[in-house]
């Protein structure tokens, strides 16, 4: 019995969209910018803060100035505010546990930030990966976007940036097909693609 699906996305693919409306479907629970939310929250941090680190990874140069922050002087702690220690590494250990909290309440859609490696070898998990054609991507964040210049340049930059953070966090190719039980071309259509999966999921999914 499916509880928990995890959708993972091409940028400009609309597998955001397609989630959302996967989760009204069932009547789920959608885990997609509520996660920054509920992070910036829990680590007392502004929401733009944490919406800045989400699935990206820390700068070499970052991940020195922490260490050596660490290593500091007893006295120089007291002037060290949340947004000092809150960064990208951080930022992963937290979504960690909030999807994991997530997926054992169940009945949700989790999009990205490495849910379909977290939760592999759950059999109440269903992974999905959402991909489209160049122009069908470029249109999208052509309709979204604007004071972008080369924006089929912003996409592969947003790939590799998700394709880095699973690599580095999960030692995982994003892109493996092994890792998913469907890829779905959001070509197809928001509406029909939302379908095909409800269709792949129904006989197993709660209350179906």
């Amino acid at each position: 019995m499916y509880r928990v699906i995890t959708i993972s996305r091409e940028y400009g693919s609309g597998g955001a969209a397609i989630a959302g409306g996967l989760a009204s479907k069932l009547g789920w629970r959608l885990l997609d910018r509520a996660v920054i939310s509920e992070l910036a929250r829990a680590a007392h941090v502004d929401p733009a803060l944490a919406r800045a680190y989400d699935e990206r990874l820390d700068s070499w140069v970052h991940r020195v100035s922490r260490r050596a922050l660490w290593r500091g002087a007893f006295e120089q702690i007291a002037s060290v505010t949340a947004r000092d220690f809150f960064d990208a590494e951080t930022m992963a250990a937290l979504s960690t546990e909030v999807i994991t909290q997530a997926a054992d309440q169940g009945e949700c859609v989790i999009v990205g930030r490495g849910a379909q490696c977290l939760l592999q070898g759950r059999s109440d998990t269903f992974h999905i990966f959402v991909y489209a054609p160049v122009k069908l991507k470029l249109d999208r964040l052509r309709s979204r976007l604007t004071g972008v210049g080369n924006l089929e340049e912003r996409a592969q930059s947003m790939d590799n940036m998700r394709a880095d953070y699973i690599r580095a966090h999960f030692g995982c190719d994003w892109k493996n097909p092994h890792l998913y039980d469907l890829m779905i071309n959001s070509g197809l259509g928001d509406g029909r693609a939302i379908e095909a999966i409800l269709c792949a999921v129904q006989p197993r999914a709660l209350n179906a």
